[in-house]
């Protein structure tokens, strides 16, 4: 005899909890949605409904993955970001929620700009750029990464999204071969030091990509070549949003002003850590 949606959903996020996973509830949520195919409602109107001997086998796989500490999204191969759906896979890094900081001071910085053309460099599942295509229907942009796999994943989400006609991906080195000036330039750089990334925890280390984590000896690599780009890729009126890594703030805007790009701002997320750096050309 199976066991219902409920209990199976109670018990799994019992067994997360022993296991010290930090969110076993929501966990066990989406699993067990997951494998059933029930909706949100369905689950909490029908909590009685009995699974199948094959939903179960599903749901113990899933359990075996998560316990060995591989994210959710990752076992079902998809991440809400901004309350959008996103795909993800081992090509590209886990879209997090502190990097909509990025997209809430984005949309507001370009409050005042006309069909805004975007950059999106290190774009991965391409959620920052979709995003703000999203949001801004007279926007156009495209989304840079080194690789073709993660390339392949943002293209995905475009054309699922319904955005593909908006936005053109291409394999590159950060701006390199661009010719266009931007009106905002984004990104989500690796920025964790080389050193520290066989201390990060579990399921950051052993399922982000590294090239999306790694940013040098002292973290800072990307930043540089981004700071480098910015005079080439910005119009004179234009604005580049760069998520920052704790306790980067400083050493950032230092690098972007050494660059000739003065920082504007730096905008907390909410917890209060400093999150998106706001930097631009001088002005003339």
């Amino acid at each position: 005899m199976t066991a219902s949606r409920d209990h199976a959903m109670r018990m799994l996020g019992w067994r997360l909890k022993q296991a010290g996973l930090p969110t076993p509830e929501l966990d066990a949520r989406l699993l067990v949605q997951a494998v059933t195919g029930a909706s949100g409602i369905e689950m909490i109107r029908e909590p009685g409904t009995p699974m199948t001997a094959e939903e179960e086998e599903r749901l113990a796989a899933f359990e075996r993955r998560r316990l060995a500490r591989e994210p959710v999204s990752r076992i079902l191969g998809i991440r809400e970001f901004w309350g959008l759906a996103f795909a993800v896979t081992a090509a590209t890094l886990d879209p997090r929620p502190d990097s909509e900081t990025l997209i809430e001071t984005s949309l507001k910085l370009l409050e005042s700009v006309v069909q805004p053309r975007l950059l999106d460099l290190g774009t991965g599942t391409g959620c920052l750029l979709l995003t703000l295509l999203h949001e801004r229907q007279d926007a156009s942009g495209i989304g840079v990464d080194i690789s073709e796999a993660a390339l392949e994943v943002a293209r995905e989400n475009a054309a699922r999204l319904g955005l593909a006609g908006r936005a053109v991906f291409r394999q590159a080195s950060w701006a390199a071969g661009l010719s266009e000036k931007f009106d905002l330039v984004i990104s989500n750089p690796p920025y964790i030091a080389s050193g520290e990334i066989a201390g990060l925890d579990r399921d950051v280390r052993e399922y982000d990509p590294l090239l999306a984590l790694d940013g040098g000896a002292d973290g800072l690599d990307a930043y540089r070549a981004i700071a480098a780009a910015l005079p080439d890729t910005l119009t004179q009126e234009g604005v580049a949003v760069v998520e920052l890594g704790q306790g980067q703030a400083a050493a950032v805007r230092d690098i972007f002003e050494a660059a000739g790009c003065p920082v504007l701002r730096i905008v907390p997320d909410l917890s209060g850590t400093p999150r998106a750096l706001v930097a631009g050309l001088p002005r003339r």
